[in-house]
């Protein structure tokens, strides 16, 4: 099957099974969703979903999470694991979203960038699911999926950004990122499918369990 084809096949397989995806993170503005982002750095959503109800409760705007201590923002982000770092950054970011956009979370890459502990994921995935921006934000699970379906060298994250940008259309881009998230995660796990049992796997390489099973023969 051709690259474009098999393009064509997954988006269409993956539109018909989540039309209308919700966004993992649990948030309620551009501030608490580029948190929890940033928490989500080498922890899985469901961890930082535990986390974020309690340090929301005692801060859920730049200026409130400007006035606690690092201290305390660290002792409620502990689990999610690289907590001092994350602490600082979060204190700090929104300290400079005070003193330089007026209590708003900037609304572009450079300046997102400019964050304490945001980087182009973070930047993307707010950029996205906050304002609405085309993006494709690039996790392990997308990074993971278009090597194994064959849409990208997978050579580093920024190529697989490059290689799905140009294959799906641009007002798919905010949608597809999560429906491939999830679709990850139910239907083609890295030790589960292999590349060989998902529906999508199945479709687009018809004949590669074969010749796995040769190889091994």
């Amino acid at each position: 099957m051709k690259l474009s084809d098999r393009a064509k096949l997954i988006d269409k397989k993956l539109n018909e099974l989540y039309p209308s995806p919700s966004i993992p993170l649990e948030h309620k503005d551009p501030f608490t969703l580029l948190v929890a982002v940033l928490l989500s750095a080498q922890c899985t959503d469901a961890r930082v979903n535990q986390v974020t109800p309690s340090l929301f409760s005692l801060a859920s705007s730049p200026a409130e999470m400007a006035g606690l201590s690092v201290e305390r923002i660290n002792a409620v982000v502990r689990p999610c694991g690289l907590a001092p770092r994350k602490a600082e950054a979060i204190q700090r970011l929104s300290e400079i979203i005070i003193e330089r956009h007026g209590g708003e979370v900037p609304r572009s890459f450079v300046e997102l960038e400019e964050l304490p502990g945001v980087g182009h994921k973070t930047a993307s995935v707010v950029m996205a699911q906050a304002f609405n921006f085309p993006s494709f934000p690039i996790d392990t699970h997308i990074h993971r999926l278009a090597q194994r379906w064959k849409l990208t060298n997978g050579r580093s994250v920024l190529q697989t950004e490059k290689d799905l940008k140009r294959l799906f259309p641009k007002d798919r881009w905010n949608k597809l990122h999560l429906q491939i998230i999830y679709y990850g995660r139910e239907h083609c796990q890295a030790r589960a499918c292999h590349g060989l049992s998902c529906m999508i796997c199945r479709s687009c390489f018809p004949d590669r369990k074969r010749r796995v099973e040769t190889r091994k023969a």
